[in-house]
């Protein structure tokens, strides 16, 4: 590592681990199976410059692992400063962490 890898290391400010995923939880409109995933907010996100104003947006396609293996599209949008603003799902619905969690 040379001089400058160092200092440039030294004067970044450390980013927090716990603050670098975004949970999702789906439930599909077929089956009924409740899948989650995730989003990597470091790397996952692309940026937006419609209306001059920055935003991010993020695709996932989500398929669980039952028998119906039917894909599930979850659109993210985020603002400038990459908090989740909009979710769309298509082929199932948003659910919230303690309905994925709950026993059916």
């Amino acid at each position: 590592m040379n001089l400058l890898e160092k200092i440039s290391r030294f004067l970044s400010p450390r980013r927090n681990t716990a603050q670098r995923y975004i949970p999702i939880y789906v439930k599909c409109k077929r089956c009924g199976e409740k899948i989650s995933g995730r989003v990597d907010l470091w790397n996952e996100l692309s940026p937006d410059y419609e209306d001059g104003t920055m935003s991010y947006h993020c695709r996932k396609v989500l398929m669980g692992s039952g028998i119906c293996f039917q894909k599930i599209e979850v659109v993210l949008r985020f603002d400038a400063n990459r908090r989740l603003v909009d979710q769309e799902v298509a082929g199932g619905e948003a659910i919230e962490q303690e309905e994925f969690e709950a026993d059916e």
